[in-house]
C-alpha cells in the first residue's frame, strides 16, 4: 500500500531497538499546535522552534526535546509539497550529510513533475497535505546527535487511514539542530508502513 504524500516525507522501521535516550529533567514546557498547510505540528515555548518566518522553522533547544521538534519541523518542510520557497532554503540551510545535494535535486524534480501535472504556476505550493504527526520513538540520543522514528498518518485514495514511520537523524551544528539527509536523498529509504503504535509515544495535545 502506498503511503500518502507526506507520509512520504515522513512522508520511520520496526527493527528499532529499545530507546537509549536519557531522561530529561522535569520541565514545564507549554505545547501549542500549528496548522502547517494541513499538517498539525507541535510548538514548544521552551524547545522551539523560536523562529517561524515565511513557512520556515529554526531555533531549537540543545536538548532531547529540541532534537525531536527539529526532526519533525525540518523533515516536514524538506518536501516538494510546499514549493521551492520552502524546501529550497530548508534543505540548503538545515539539511546536512553526504546525500543532502541529492535530496535537493530529487525534491526539485518531484516538485516540477507534480507542478506540471497539476498545471500550477511556477513556484506555487502543490496544495495541502492532510497528515497528522501522531507519535515518536527514540532510537538513540547523545548530546550532539540523535535518531528518532516519527509516525505520520493520513488517508489513502480510498479514505482509509494509513501510517508510516520515518527514521530521522539530527546533529547539533552551528548552534542549532540539522537533519541528516536520508540515504541517496530519498525519504522512501527511511520510511516504513506501520500497523500499530505499540512502543511509540504519542505527541501530547
Amino acid at each position: 500500500m502506498k503511503a500518502p504524500a507526506l507520509v512520504l516525507v515522513l512522508l520511520t522501521a520496526c527493527a528499532c531497538g529499545t530507546s537509549t535516550a536519557p531522561a530529561s529533567p522535569v520541565r514545564q514546557a507549554r505545547i501549542t499546535w500549528q496548522d502547517f498547510h494541513g499538517v498539525r505540528l507541535p510548538l514548544s515555548d521552551l524547545d522551539g522552534p523560536r523562529v517561524l518566518d515565511h513557512d520556515r522553522a529554526k531555533g531549537f533547544s540543545h536538548t532531547r526535546e529540541g532534537a525531536l521538534l527539529a526532526a519533525l519541523h525540518i523533515g516536514v518542510r524538506a518536501n516538494s509539497q510546499w514549493g521551492p520557497t520552502v524546501f529550497e532554503p530548508t534543505i540548503t540551510e538545515q539539511v546536512v550529510g553526504p546525500d543532502a545535494g541529492r535530496l535537493l535535486e530529487q525534491t526539485r524534480t518531484t516538485y516540477e513533475e507534480s507542478r506540471q501535472e497539476a498545471r500550477l504556476p511556477q513556484g506555487s505550493p502543490l496544495g495541502k497535505a492532510y497528515v497528522d504527526e501522531e507519535a515518536y520513538r527514540w532510537e538513540s540520543y547523545a548530546t550532539d546527535a540523535a535518531t528518532v522514528d516519527i509516525v505520520s498518518a493520513g488517508p489513502d485514495p480510498r479514505g482509509t487511514t494509513v501510517r508510516a514511520t520515518t527514521r530521522i537523524q539530527v546533529v547539533w551544528q552551528d548552534g542549532d539542530w540539522r537533519v541528516v539527509a536520508p540515504l541517496d536523498g530519498d525519504w522512501g529509504n527511511a520510511a516504513t508502513e506501520l500497523k500499530s503504535l505499540d512502543g511509540y509515544t504519542r505527541f501530547e495535545e
